[in-house]
């Protein structure tokens, strides 16, 4: 694969904002490009040479911005059909860009990874300690109106209570539905991923209709994907991405949703997509209120800039091992392992390559 780039909010966002801030990025440029006197058609013999004029070059948005950043993707299950239904995370994905923006590392947490939450008024919500998802889903209630939860204020909660489990600063990130990413990867003509294993779903049949609900559960025939290299379209790709009654858990799922993030990027990129304004449009239209961008004060033009010169082969994806937590005997949730918690501080030291060449094991194939 040659040395491409990836522009934007590079992995993060579904690689939608990758090509976006790139296109938006050369486009505000473009406005804000000194410009020059222009030299008169004719000139009179002896007259007086006019002194170029010349302005003050605009320093291009993001100029400020050398890291490290830390950009934060949420997938929700808003269930849009049942009134009232609070988002849940069911995916949290982070990616850091040390000083120098010349590399990033891209890694999840789990959904149900035991965290303290703290105390958010906005939501009247008091703190405590429970399952990470459920950051998301507390920060989005409304006072008073029950049946319009707010995905940004839930971002607002769950942005923090990351913030303070990582011990990273999160500048920007983005949150986006279920049907946002189906959308989002149809209008891509789908993508092409490696199944690393078999995965059989619980949730979809082999032509794409939700399996039924019975009493004992999800019943009747099973999409199942099966190992190699595989074209997967919009109902596919997130159904595949979702799965995690398989070997390997939640785990296992989140190492697919890394995998399937890069697969997104490049085909994105194959398209050429970061020079197609029009495409870019495109895909932005599609994707309308599924997708909730949060910059912090920052424009999404902004990190285009900054993260421009990010080459795609100095992106990291990492995977946190981690097992399961109890309390009498009832399952409460998940904590990291030893070397994930590691690997984190590492991060924030600085020391993240070091890290890894020590624990080859915590990098995610592609």
């Amino acid at each position: 694969m040659t040395r491409r780039r990836l522009l934007g909010l590079a992995a993060l966002v579904a690689a939608l904002l990758v090509a976006g801030g790139t296109v938006v990025t050369t486009r505000l440029v473009g406005h804000h490009a000194p410009t020059r006197a222009a030299a008169p058609a004719t000139s009179s013999p002896g007259s007086p040479t006019p002194a170029p004029t010349t302005a003050s070059p605009t320093p291009p948005p993001g100029a400020d911005l050398t890291g490290p950043l830390n950009l934060m993707l949420v997938g929700v299950d808003t269930r849009v059909s049942i009134p009232g239904w609070e988002p849940h995370a069911d995916a949290v994905l982070v990616l850091h860009v040390p000083a120098g923006l010349d590399r990033a590392y891209l890694f999840s947490l789990p959904r149900d990874l035991v965290v303290d939450i703290p105390a958010f008024p906005k939501a009247r919500y008091p703190g405590g300690k429970t399952k990470l998802t459920h950051a998301m889903s507390y920060g989005s209630r409304v006072p008073g109106d029950k049946a319009h939860p707010s995905a940004a204020q839930g971002y607002e909660l769950l942005r923090t209570t990351v913030s303070r489990y990582t011990g990273l600063r999160i500048d920007a990130g983005a949150v986006i539905t279920f049907g946002g990413f189906d959308k989002l990867v149809d209008t891509l003509g789908g993508v092409d991923l490696y199944v690393d294993q078999k995965v059989a779903s619980k949730h979809r049949r082999p032509d794409g209709k939700m399996r039924p609900l019975g009493g004992g559960g999800y019943t009747g025939p099973q999409m199942v994907y099966q190992k190699g290299d595989r074209h997967l379209v919009g109902w596919q790709a997130l159904d595949y991405a979702r799965q995690r009654y398989t070997a390997g858990g939640d785990y296992t799922r989140q190492r697919h949703q890394q995998q399937l993030l890069r697969a997104l990027a490049r085909k994105l990129l194959d398209q050429g997509a970061p020079r197609d304004p029009q495409r870019v449009e495109q895909v932005v239209a599609a994707l309308g209120k599924t997708l909730v961008y949060v910059g912090g004060g920052r424009k999404l033009v902004d990190f285009g800039y900054a993260l421009g010169g990010l080459p795609a082969d100095r992106i990291t994806l990492v995977g946190l091992p981690g097992t399961g937590v109890g309390s009498g005997g009832a399952y409460r949730g998940e904590q990291l392992q030893k070397p994930g918690r590691d690997f984190l501080t590492a991060l924030r030291g600085g020391k993240a390559d070091a890290f890894l060449a020590a624990h080859p094991s915590l990098r995610v194939k592609t």
